[in-house]
């Protein structure tokens, strides 16, 4: 009887225990959750990326006469797959690289100053001082090495290059494949690095305002992070032998129910 009374209460005490710490509460969780109090009406901040040194450019100068637009273009070069060799060269552009100093080496016009403006920008100077030689260009600027990273209690955490020129943080938070549970969405980490100078920036997803923030589109080379929640970091705290002492307590329990048993 003793025996039966010291096996039921640490299971029920173990029951317990499980079931406390596997309630969630729903404001911890939940994304967006004032969003029915917001009014649809609202206009979302727009963004427009800033070049940086370190970015890679596309710049494509086109006119009615091909000719005449050639000299403002970088050369174009093949490259052969030897694994492959009765496939023909693919075309390949090259890019711009704005150096430390915020420069770029262009065709004819010199060296520019490109960081620090938005693509707009960009594409706005070069019309202009191209005017000077060719009527009515075409400016096709693209940011080539646009990447951001996800880092934390997300499910598939790491760098992702970005394809278009505009990621908002819902996005980036998908591309790893979501929050884990134990992800803290109420206090996500971006990290921005812009003219040299680092800022590190709180964003809540569990209020829909965070929408406003001038933070909800990512910059090139942002990182997010995710921290962890209390119930990882306590969960983290029991050691390195927990999988042990699991395994002990299992072992101990199975030991009880045979005693029990073979005592009836």
């Amino acid at each position: 009887m003793y025996l039966t009374l010291l096996f039921k209460r640490p299971v029920s005490l173990l029951l317990l225990t499980l079931i406390l710490f596997s309630c969630a509460s729903r404001k911890d969780i939940v994304y967006y959750q004032d969003i029915d109090k917001t009014s649809l009406q609202e206009k979302t901040n727009s963004y427009e990326i800033k070049i940086q040194p370190d970015d890679l450019l596309m710049i494509i100068v086109s006119a009615e006469d091909a000719e005449i637009a050639a000299p403002f273009n970088l050369k174009t070069y093949t490259t052969v797959n030897p694994t492959k060799q009765d496939v023909a060269g693919a075309q390949t552009t090259q890019l711009y690289l704005v150096d430390s100093n915020g420069l770029i080496d262009f065709p004819i016009l010199g060296r520019l100053k490109v960081s620090g403006m938005a693509r707009s920008q960009v594409v706005q100077l070069l019309q202009e001082k191209i005017s000077a030689y060719i009527k009515n260009p075409i400016i096709n600027l693209r940011i080539m090495n646009f990447k951001i990273s996800v880092q934390g209690e997300v499910t598939l955490p790491g760098s992702y290059t970005i394809t278009s020129e505009r990621v908002t943080l819902i996005e980036a938070l998908s591309m790893a494949k979501d929050l884990t549970i134990y992800g803290k969405r109420d206090n996500i980490l971006i990290i921005r690095e812009i003219d040299g100078v680092k800022s590190f920036n709180r964003v809540d997803i569990t209020k829909s305002e965070f929408m406003n923030s001038p933070f909800y589109y990512l910059a090139q080379n942002d990182i997010v992070y995710v921290e962890p929640n209390k119930n990882k970091v306590n969960g983290s705290a029991v050691g390195p032998n927990t999988g042990v002492i699991i395994s002990i307590t299992s072992l101990l329990i199975t030991l009880i129910t045979l005693i029990v048993t073979t005592a009836k």
